[in-house]
């Protein structure tokens, strides 16, 4: 008995699914940019990056879930396709390295009592991390299944 993916059952669920993906990944990366570029220097100059990382954090947090939960989702309408296709294995990589990288270095970065020594070094990192995950994803649908 082979059972049927709601999400291949209709053809609105994944257009649907995946925009709630994107926006959640653009809160996410958006606030943890907003915070780095602080890191750098750029934009925000009234307030401190641990001020910033500390009135963001729940936004971070927020969007992280929505895309984890979605991205799964994704993955169920055809799991084949994505752990086949070297994109979507770059992507879980980097997503990965991107989000152990925020909740240890990042985090102790950003702290009210971190010295910023490293600061631009982290923020330097942490964009690179988060911009590799986003090409990663954008690859996926051009990038051929076959290891």
């Amino acid at each position: 008995m082979l059972i049927e993916n709601p999400l291949n059952a209709s053809e609105l669920a994944f257009p649907v699914l995946e925009c709630c993906h994107i926006i959640g990944f653009a809160v996410s990366v958006g606030t943890i940019a907003i915070v780095d570029f602080r890191l750098l220097g750029l934009g925000m100059r009234r307030q401190t990056a641990p001020d910033l990382n500390r009135d963001l954090w729940l936004w971070t947090l927020a969007g992280l879930v929505v895309t984890v939960f979605s991205g799964l989702l994704l993955y169920s309408s055809d799991p084949d396709m994505y752990y086949l296709n070297s994109a979507f294995l770059f992507k879980m990589a980097c997503l990965t390295a991107a989000i152990v990288f925020h909740y240890t270095i990042h985090s102790k970065v950003v702290s009210p009592d971190a010295a910023p020594a490293h600061g631009k070094l982290v923020a330097c990192t942490s964009l690179v991390l988060w911009a590799s995950v986003i090409f990663g994803g954008i690859f996926i649908g051009f990038v051929n299944a076959g290891l």
